[in-house]
């Protein structure tokens, strides 16, 4: 993702999770994927805010994905792109709700 909010690549993986076609994810913003965005201004400040927990991802049919994202594999504050991990948790989490 780049600075801006913009999703620059996303692998198939990420794509299926969220419903899309992987080249149809890129130059999408942040508000468009996750479905509950963090209070603070910035894509880089909301990759730091939401690190190693669990966020509610938007699918493109419209139903909630919960996944555990990663923190930024690049994270000097020059980096032009953060770059994060997501384990889709939606399926365990629901079952454990039950």
């Amino acid at each position: 993702m780049g600075r801006d909010g913009s999703i620059l690549i996303a692998n198939s993986a990420f794509a299926d999770m969220v419903g899309y076609q992987a080249d149809r994810l890129a130059g999408r913003v942040f508000s468009e994927v996750f479905h509950t965005e963090p209070s603070v201004a910035g894509a880089i400040s909301a990759v730091d805010a939401l690190a190693n927990l669990v966020v509610e991802l938007q699918h493109y049919e419209g139903w909630t994905v919960r996944a555990k994202m990663s923190k930024s594999a690049l994270m000097r504050h020059d980096d032009p792109v953060v770059l994060v991990t997501f384990e889709n948790l939606t399926e365990r989490l629901w079952v454990d709700e039950r």
